[in-house]
């Protein structure tokens, strides 16, 4: 089932998602699905990072290349 969400965009703004849309063969609803989809990821990706950094700095893990050599 769907909901309808209504927003308000800037006239420029609306444009170039119609455009962004177009070029990747999406409608522009499609796009801005995708668009919130992609930053509830990205922001429950950071809060994964932060909780977790604490334990990873006191094992001695502080960049990816820590992460890379410990699962090699």
């Amino acid at each position: 089932m769907r909901d309808t969400l209504t927003i308000s965009l800037p006239a420029k703004l609306r444009r170039t998602i119609a455009r962004s849309a177009k070029k990747k063969h999406m409608t522009a609803s499609e796009f801005i699905r995708d668009s919130v989809q992609r930053r509830l990821w990205e922001d429950a990706f950071d809060e994964t990072a932060r909780a977790v950094a604490p334990r990873a700095r006191e094992m001695g893990i502080y960049s990816d290349e820590d992460v890379f050599k410990n699962i090699s």
